[in-house]
């Protein structure tokens, strides 16, 4: 069975369908000082409105509203039906803090606590 749908009839079914996912996204890529709202997004991917992005490659961050995901290094992949797709090369979680390079016991004490011998108490 062969299900014909009139260009005109498609393309307001595709508008409808990308304002739909960008109300429900508080997802963002920025690339070049520029914040661009995310579609959809998966393991190994997003996806971003076609007319709304230019062409994306290389090193981009990734936000949940404000909070910084990820950095990532991504590759366009193919565009269909007003979205185009990315895929990661490298996806990098974002972290609060800096990297340690020691083990840190968890019983470890929080800090220390100053004697002071001219006083002869803590």
């Amino acid at each position: 069975m062969n299900t014909y749908v009139p260009k005109a009839v498609q393309e307001a079914l595709d508008t409808a369908r990308l304002q739909g996912m960008r109300r429900k996204s508080r997802m963002r890529v920025m690339a070049d000082d520029t914040l661009i709202p995310v579609l959809r997004m998966w393991k190994d991917g997003f996806s971003v409105e076609a007319d709304a992005a230019p062409m994306l490659r290389g090193l981009v961050d990734i936000y949940d509203g404000a909070r910084h995901v990820s950095q990532c290094l991504i590759v366009a992949s193919e565009e269909e039906g007003g979205e185009m797709r990315y895929e990661f090369k490298r996806s990098t979680p974002a972290s609060d803090k800096a990297p340690v390079d020691f083990y840190k016991s968890p019983d470890a004490p929080a800090g220390l606590i100053p004697f002071d011998q001219s006083q002869g108490k803590i």
